[in-house]
Protein backbone atom coordinates (compact mmCIF):
# COMPACT_ATOMS: atom_id res chain seq x y z
CA UNK A 1 0.00 0.00 0.00
CA UNK A 2 1.49 3.08 -1.17
CA UNK A 3 1.84 6.10 1.71
CA UNK A 4 -0.68 9.00 2.10
CA UNK A 5 0.14 11.76 -0.52
CA UNK A 6 0.07 14.42 2.19
CA UNK A 7 2.97 12.65 4.34
CA UNK A 8 4.67 12.02 1.02
CA UNK A 9 5.25 15.65 0.87
CA UNK A 10 5.39 16.21 4.61
CA UNK A 11 2.50 18.92 4.79
CA UNK A 12 -1.38 19.08 6.50
CA UNK A 13 -4.44 18.65 4.90
CA UNK A 14 -4.91 22.32 5.10
CA UNK A 15 -1.77 23.31 3.18
CA UNK A 16 -1.93 25.55 0.45
CA UNK A 17 -1.83 25.34 -2.88
CA UNK A 18 1.54 27.04 -3.07
CA UNK A 19 2.58 25.31 -0.01
CA UNK A 20 2.18 22.06 -1.80
CA UNK A 21 3.82 23.47 -4.51
CA UNK A 22 7.24 24.58 -2.49
CA UNK A 23 7.21 21.05 -0.74
CA UNK A 24 6.49 19.05 -4.13
CA UNK A 25 10.07 21.52 -5.41
CA UNK A 26 12.35 20.51 -1.92
CA UNK A 27 11.30 16.52 -2.16
CA UNK A 28 12.14 16.44 -5.49
CA UNK A 29 15.44 17.49 -5.16
CA UNK A 30 15.89 15.64 -2.03
CA UNK A 31 14.61 11.98 -4.04
CA UNK A 32 15.98 13.19 -7.77
CA UNK A 33 17.58 10.10 -8.74
CA UNK A 34 20.73 11.90 -9.93
CA UNK A 35 20.99 13.37 -6.40
CA UNK A 36 20.36 11.06 -3.80
CA UNK A 37 22.26 8.18 -3.45
CA UNK A 38 19.08 6.36 -1.80
CA UNK A 39 18.07 3.04 -3.16
CA UNK A 40 14.39 3.69 -3.05
CA UNK A 41 15.16 7.41 -4.49
CA UNK A 42 13.43 6.10 -7.85
CA UNK A 43 10.39 5.10 -5.99
CA UNK A 44 10.00 8.54 -3.79
CA UNK A 45 10.71 10.39 -6.50
CA UNK A 46 7.63 8.94 -7.98
CA UNK A 47 5.79 9.12 -5.41
CA UNK A 48 6.32 12.78 -4.99
CA UNK A 49 5.30 13.67 -8.41
CA UNK A 50 2.03 11.87 -8.17
CA UNK A 51 0.95 13.71 -4.76
CA UNK A 52 2.15 17.51 -6.39
CA UNK A 53 -0.10 16.18 -9.25
CA UNK A 54 -2.84 14.94 -6.69
CA UNK A 55 -3.41 17.61 -4.67
CA UNK A 56 -2.97 20.33 -6.72
CA UNK A 57 -5.43 19.14 -8.94
CA UNK A 58 -8.66 20.77 -6.81
CA UNK A 59 -11.29 18.32 -8.28
CA UNK A 60 -8.98 15.59 -7.47
CA UNK A 61 -8.02 16.87 -4.23
CA UNK A 62 -11.74 17.04 -3.45
CA UNK A 63 -12.10 13.66 -4.22
CA UNK A 64 -8.66 12.50 -2.51
CA UNK A 65 -9.85 14.02 1.13
CA UNK A 66 -13.36 12.71 1.01
CA UNK A 67 -12.22 9.29 -0.13
CA UNK A 68 -9.20 8.76 1.55
CA UNK A 69 -6.19 7.54 0.34
CA UNK A 70 -6.88 3.88 -0.53
CA UNK A 71 -10.40 4.15 -1.79
CA UNK A 72 -8.66 6.96 -4.07
CA UNK A 73 -6.34 4.65 -5.56
CA UNK A 74 -8.85 2.00 -6.12
CA UNK A 75 -11.01 4.85 -8.11
CA UNK A 76 -8.41 5.81 -10.05
CA UNK A 77 -7.17 2.35 -11.29
CA UNK A 78 -11.01 1.95 -12.30
CA UNK A 79 -11.71 5.10 -13.96
CA UNK A 80 -13.90 6.00 -11.69
CA UNK A 81 -12.89 9.73 -12.30
CA UNK A 82 -14.22 10.56 -15.59
CA UNK A 83 -16.63 12.89 -16.41
CA UNK A 84 -19.87 11.98 -15.79
CA UNK A 85 -22.74 12.57 -14.24
CA UNK A 86 -21.63 13.38 -11.13
CA UNK A 87 -20.31 16.81 -12.01
CA UNK A 88 -17.47 18.18 -12.86
CA UNK A 89 -14.84 14.67 -13.12
CA UNK A 90 -17.09 12.64 -10.92
CA UNK A 91 -15.67 14.66 -8.46
CA UNK A 92 -18.70 16.47 -7.17
CA UNK A 93 -20.71 15.75 -4.68
CA UNK A 94 -23.54 13.74 -6.41
CA UNK A 95 -23.76 9.85 -6.38
CA UNK A 96 -23.32 9.38 -9.79
CA UNK A 97 -19.68 10.94 -8.79
CA UNK A 98 -18.52 8.62 -6.26
CA UNK A 99 -17.70 5.26 -7.78
CA UNK A 100 -18.17 3.29 -4.13
CA UNK A 101 -21.59 4.77 -3.51
CA UNK A 102 -20.44 7.52 -0.99
CA UNK A 103 -23.17 10.15 -0.27
CA UNK A 104 -23.71 13.03 -1.97
CA UNK A 105 -25.62 16.26 -2.65
CA UNK A 106 -25.89 18.13 1.20
CA UNK A 107 -24.53 14.70 2.63
CA UNK A 108 -21.46 16.83 1.95
CA UNK A 109 -21.74 19.77 3.49
CA UNK A 110 -19.27 19.01 6.48
CA UNK A 111 -16.46 18.83 3.85
CA UNK A 112 -17.63 22.62 2.42
CA UNK A 113 -17.57 23.57 6.10
CA UNK A 114 -13.86 21.99 6.22
CA UNK A 115 -12.74 23.43 3.32
CA UNK A 116 -13.89 27.16 3.39
CA UNK A 117 -14.27 27.56 6.94
CA UNK A 118 -12.13 24.79 8.99
CA UNK A 119 -8.83 25.33 7.64
CA UNK A 120 -9.22 22.69 5.76
CA UNK A 121 -7.68 23.18 1.80
CA UNK A 122 -9.24 26.28 0.49
CA UNK A 123 -8.64 28.31 3.69
CA UNK A 124 -5.12 29.14 3.49
CA UNK A 125 -4.98 28.67 -0.37
CA UNK A 126 -4.25 31.40 -3.07
CA UNK A 127 -1.63 32.99 -0.06
CA UNK A 128 2.20 32.84 -1.18
CA UNK A 129 5.55 33.33 0.27
CA UNK A 130 7.73 34.04 -1.71
CA UNK A 131 10.72 31.43 -3.53
CA UNK A 132 11.68 28.87 -1.07
CA UNK A 133 15.14 28.82 0.18
CA UNK A 134 17.16 25.38 -0.17
CA UNK A 135 16.83 22.75 2.84
CA UNK A 136 20.08 22.44 5.07
CA UNK A 137 22.27 19.60 4.46
CA UNK A 138 24.82 17.47 6.92
CA UNK A 139 27.65 16.12 7.09
CA UNK A 140 30.37 14.95 9.53
CA UNK A 141 34.18 15.70 10.39
CA UNK A 142 36.22 13.63 12.52
CA UNK A 143 38.73 14.71 14.57
CA UNK A 144 41.40 14.19 17.16
CA UNK A 145 42.46 15.98 20.34
CA UNK A 146 45.11 17.40 18.96
CA UNK A 147 43.57 18.82 16.24
CA UNK A 148 40.91 20.13 18.94
CA UNK A 149 43.72 21.61 20.98
CA UNK A 150 45.29 23.53 18.16
CA UNK A 151 42.22 24.11 15.93
CA UNK A 152 42.63 23.38 12.32
CA UNK A 153 41.29 23.72 8.50
CA UNK A 154 39.79 20.76 7.16
CA UNK A 155 38.54 19.72 3.80
CA UNK A 156 35.13 18.30 3.07
CA UNK A 157 33.48 17.28 -0.11
CA UNK A 158 30.02 17.00 -0.38
CA UNK A 159 27.13 15.83 -3.01
CA UNK A 160 24.60 18.37 -2.49
CA UNK A 161 21.56 19.85 -5.35
CA UNK A 162 22.65 22.14 -7.67
CA UNK A 163 21.19 24.56 -10.74
CA UNK A 164 21.14 22.53 -13.85
CA UNK A 165 23.85 24.48 -15.94
CA UNK A 166 22.29 23.23 -19.39
CA UNK A 167 18.73 25.24 -18.33
CA UNK A 168 20.32 27.53 -15.33
CA UNK A 169 17.64 26.23 -13.62
CA UNK A 170 14.94 26.68 -15.38
CA UNK A 171 13.98 23.31 -16.52
CA UNK A 172 13.79 23.66 -20.30
CA UNK A 173 16.27 24.54 -22.79
CA UNK A 174 17.03 27.90 -24.11
CA UNK A 175 15.66 27.49 -27.43
CA UNK A 176 12.23 26.03 -26.30
CA UNK A 177 8.85 27.43 -28.22
CA UNK A 178 7.47 29.46 -25.64
CA UNK A 179 3.50 30.10 -25.23
CA UNK A 180 0.99 32.12 -23.03
CA UNK A 181 -0.63 29.77 -20.53
CA UNK A 182 -4.45 29.57 -21.70
CA UNK A 183 -5.52 28.95 -18.48
CA UNK A 184 -4.48 31.88 -16.59
CA UNK A 185 -3.54 33.86 -19.43
CA UNK A 186 0.34 34.39 -18.50
CA UNK A 187 -0.80 35.93 -14.84
CA UNK A 188 0.35 32.25 -13.37
CA UNK A 189 -2.65 32.85 -11.07
CA UNK A 190 -6.37 31.60 -11.44
CA UNK A 191 -9.71 32.96 -10.00
CA UNK A 192 -12.00 30.21 -9.37
CA UNK A 193 -15.93 30.83 -8.38
CA UNK A 194 -17.50 27.09 -6.73
CA UNK A 195 -21.53 27.43 -6.06
CA UNK A 196 -21.83 25.92 -2.30
CA UNK A 197 -24.87 26.03 0.01
CA UNK A 198 -23.63 28.74 1.76
CA UNK A 199 -23.44 31.02 -1.58
CA UNK A 200 -20.90 31.60 -3.92
CA UNK A 201 -17.23 31.20 -2.96
CA UNK A 202 -14.02 32.19 -4.99
CA UNK A 203 -10.44 32.02 -4.37
CA UNK A 204 -7.13 32.58 -6.48
CA UNK A 205 -4.86 29.91 -6.76
CA UNK A 206 -1.51 29.74 -8.28
CA UNK A 207 -2.22 28.08 -11.90
CA UNK A 208 -1.66 24.50 -11.70
CA UNK A 209 -1.29 23.98 -15.70
CA UNK A 210 1.81 26.64 -16.03
CA UNK A 211 2.47 26.05 -11.83
CA UNK A 212 2.69 29.77 -11.44
CA UNK A 213 5.33 30.45 -14.65
CA UNK A 214 2.93 31.69 -16.91
CA UNK A 215 4.34 30.51 -19.59
CA UNK A 216 4.24 26.96 -21.04
CA UNK A 217 7.33 25.21 -23.23
CA UNK A 218 7.25 22.43 -25.72
CA UNK A 219 10.34 20.33 -24.33
CA UNK A 220 11.94 19.45 -20.96
CA UNK A 221 15.75 20.03 -20.08
CA UNK A 222 16.86 16.63 -21.04
CA UNK A 223 19.93 16.91 -18.09
CA UNK A 224 17.50 17.58 -15.37
CA UNK A 225 14.28 16.17 -16.52
CA UNK A 226 12.17 19.54 -16.36
CA UNK A 227 13.16 19.83 -12.35
CA UNK A 228 15.99 22.68 -13.12
CA UNK A 229 17.77 20.72 -10.01
CA UNK A 230 21.06 18.32 -10.72
CA UNK A 231 23.73 16.46 -8.20
CA UNK A 232 27.00 18.27 -7.95
CA UNK A 233 30.16 17.91 -5.87
CA UNK A 234 31.55 20.73 -3.80
CA UNK A 235 34.91 20.49 -1.87
CA UNK A 236 34.94 22.77 0.74
CA UNK A 237 37.54 24.80 3.34
CA UNK A 238 35.90 24.42 6.98
CA UNK A 239 37.74 26.70 9.71
CA UNK A 240 37.62 24.25 12.79
CA UNK A 241 38.24 26.44 16.00
CA UNK A 242 40.23 25.39 18.92
CA UNK A 243 38.18 23.89 21.64
CA UNK A 244 35.26 22.43 19.76
CA UNK A 245 33.43 19.33 21.62
CA UNK A 246 32.27 16.08 20.33
CA UNK A 247 28.79 16.18 18.75
CA UNK A 248 28.48 20.24 18.30
CA UNK A 249 28.21 21.74 14.92
CA UNK A 250 29.38 23.97 12.45
CA UNK A 251 27.04 26.23 10.35
CA UNK A 252 28.68 27.28 6.57
CA UNK A 253 25.64 29.59 5.75
CA UNK A 254 24.78 29.22 1.91
CA UNK A 255 26.26 26.05 1.44
CA UNK A 256 23.22 23.73 1.13
CA UNK A 257 20.84 22.48 -1.21
CA UNK A 258 19.86 24.73 -3.90
CA UNK A 259 16.67 27.07 -3.64
CA UNK A 260 13.67 28.31 -5.24
CA UNK A 261 14.39 30.53 -8.39
CA UNK A 262 15.41 33.76 -6.68
CA UNK A 263 15.55 32.49 -2.93
CA UNK A 264 18.98 31.88 -1.86
CA UNK A 265 20.40 28.35 -0.96
CA UNK A 266 19.80 26.39 2.46
CA UNK A 267 23.02 25.35 4.57
CA UNK A 268 25.27 23.24 6.05
CA UNK A 269 25.47 21.78 9.07
CA UNK A 270 28.88 19.64 10.53
CA UNK A 271 28.62 17.71 13.30
CA UNK A 272 31.89 17.40 15.00
CA UNK A 273 33.38 13.87 15.72
CA UNK A 274 36.12 14.05 18.43
CA UNK A 275 37.96 10.78 18.87
CA UNK A 276 38.83 9.32 22.08
CA UNK A 277 42.09 9.65 23.35
CA UNK A 278 44.51 7.12 24.82
CA UNK A 279 45.96 8.66 27.60
CA UNK A 280 43.16 11.60 28.30
CA UNK A 281 39.96 11.64 29.28
CA UNK A 282 37.59 15.37 28.86
CA UNK A 283 34.82 16.54 30.70
CA UNK A 284 34.43 19.98 29.11
CA UNK A 285 37.47 21.85 29.08
CA UNK A 286 39.00 19.82 31.81
CA UNK A 287 41.51 17.37 30.72
CA UNK A 288 42.20 13.90 32.91
CA UNK A 289 45.36 12.14 32.93
CA UNK A 290 46.39 8.88 35.19
CA UNK A 291 50.00 8.67 36.00
CA UNK A 292 51.89 5.78 37.36
CA UNK A 293 54.26 6.22 40.29
CA UNK A 294 56.30 3.61 41.87
CA UNK A 295 56.32 2.66 45.16
CA UNK A 296 59.50 4.47 45.79
CA UNK A 297 58.39 7.65 44.24
CA UNK A 298 55.04 7.87 46.17
CA UNK A 299 57.00 7.42 49.46
CA UNK A 300 60.27 9.69 49.11
CA UNK A 301 58.46 11.97 46.55
CA UNK A 302 59.67 13.02 43.21
CA UNK A 303 59.48 15.54 40.28
CA UNK A 304 57.79 13.94 36.94
CA UNK A 305 57.56 15.16 33.98
CA UNK A 306 53.83 15.10 31.99
CA UNK A 307 53.51 15.07 28.16
CA UNK A 308 50.28 17.41 27.67
CA UNK A 309 48.83 18.51 24.36
CA UNK A 310 50.33 21.87 24.86
CA UNK A 311 54.01 19.91 25.31
CA UNK A 312 56.21 18.46 28.51
CA UNK A 313 55.16 19.86 31.81
CA UNK A 314 56.87 19.38 35.19
CA UNK A 315 54.70 17.71 38.54
CA UNK A 316 56.28 17.47 41.83
CA UNK A 317 54.66 14.60 43.81
CA UNK A 318 54.72 15.17 47.36
CA UNK A 319 56.91 12.65 50.09
CA UNK A 320 53.94 10.22 51.27
CA UNK A 321 51.49 10.45 48.05
CA UNK A 322 48.75 7.82 48.50
CA UNK A 323 47.55 6.00 45.30
CA UNK A 324 44.51 8.08 43.76
CA UNK A 325 45.72 11.53 45.09
CA UNK A 326 44.77 14.13 42.75
CA UNK A 327 46.70 16.91 41.61
CA UNK A 328 45.61 20.14 39.42
CA UNK A 329 47.40 21.61 37.03
CA UNK A 330 45.95 24.68 36.09
CA UNK A 331 45.30 25.94 32.32
CA UNK A 332 46.62 22.49 30.72
CA UNK A 333 43.58 21.17 29.60
CA UNK A 334 41.46 21.92 26.22
CA UNK A 335 40.97 25.81 25.01
CA UNK A 336 38.27 27.58 25.67
CA UNK A 337 35.70 27.61 22.77
CA UNK A 338 35.79 31.28 21.25
CA UNK A 339 36.95 32.86 24.12
CA UNK A 340 40.44 33.13 26.36
CA UNK A 341 41.82 30.44 28.37
CA UNK A 342 41.76 26.87 28.92
CA UNK A 343 40.81 24.26 31.45
CA UNK A 344 42.55 22.30 33.79
CA UNK A 345 44.47 18.80 34.07
CA UNK A 346 43.39 16.82 36.51
CA UNK A 347 46.49 13.86 37.50
CA UNK A 348 45.71 11.19 39.72
CA UNK A 349 48.52 9.33 40.84
CA UNK A 350 48.37 5.31 40.99
CA UNK A 351 50.67 3.87 42.71
CA UNK A 352 52.49 0.68 41.04
CA UNK A 353 53.21 -2.55 42.92
CA UNK A 354 56.07 -4.68 41.68
CA UNK A 355 55.84 -7.68 40.34
CA UNK A 356 59.36 -8.92 39.61
CA UNK A 357 61.81 -8.22 42.23
CA UNK A 358 65.68 -9.12 42.64
CA UNK A 359 66.94 -10.30 45.70
CA UNK A 360 68.25 -7.19 47.03
CA UNK A 361 65.16 -5.08 46.22
CA UNK A 362 62.76 -8.44 48.04
CA UNK A 363 64.97 -8.31 51.22
CA UNK A 364 64.82 -4.65 51.18
CA UNK A 365 60.77 -4.32 51.20
CA UNK A 366 60.82 -7.39 54.18
CA UNK A 367 63.08 -5.33 56.57
CA UNK A 368 60.86 -2.30 55.68
CA UNK A 369 57.94 -4.20 56.66
CA UNK A 370 59.37 -5.86 60.00
CA UNK A 371 60.30 -3.23 61.25
CA UNK A 372 56.66 -1.11 61.30
CA UNK A 373 55.83 -4.21 63.17
CA UNK A 374 54.63 -6.47 60.44
CA UNK A 375 54.67 -10.38 60.34
CA UNK A 376 56.04 -11.37 56.71
CA UNK A 377 55.01 -14.40 55.33
CA UNK A 378 56.56 -14.49 51.72
CA UNK A 379 54.95 -17.57 50.73
CA UNK A 380 51.37 -16.22 51.36
CA UNK A 381 51.02 -13.18 49.68
CA UNK A 382 54.03 -10.47 50.62
CA UNK A 383 52.60 -7.88 48.31
CA UNK A 384 49.14 -8.04 50.01
CA UNK A 385 51.16 -7.68 52.96
CA UNK A 386 52.56 -4.89 51.81
CA UNK A 387 49.64 -3.14 50.64
CA UNK A 388 47.48 -3.45 53.58
CA UNK A 389 50.06 -1.68 55.28
CA UNK A 390 50.15 0.86 53.65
Amino acid sequence: MSEDFYDVLGVGKDASEDEIKQAYRKKAAEYHPDVSDAEDAEEKFKQVKKAKEVLTDDQKRQAYDRLGHERFEQAEKRGGFDQGAGGAGGFGGGRGGDPFGGQGGMGGINDIFEQFFGGGQGGQRGQSRGPQPGRDLRTQISLDFEEVYEGVEKQVTISRPGHCDTCEGEGHPPDADVETCPECNGQGRVTRVQQTPLGRVQETQTCRRCEGEGELYDEQCADCGGDGVVAEEASLSVEIPPGVQHGQTIRMGGEGAVGEPGAPRGDLIIEISVADHEDFEREGDDLYYRLPVSFPQAVFGDTVEIETLGGRVELEIPEGTQSGETFRLRDKGMPHLRRRGEGDLFVQVHVVTPSDLNEEQREALEAFAEAGGEDIEVKKGFFEKIESFF
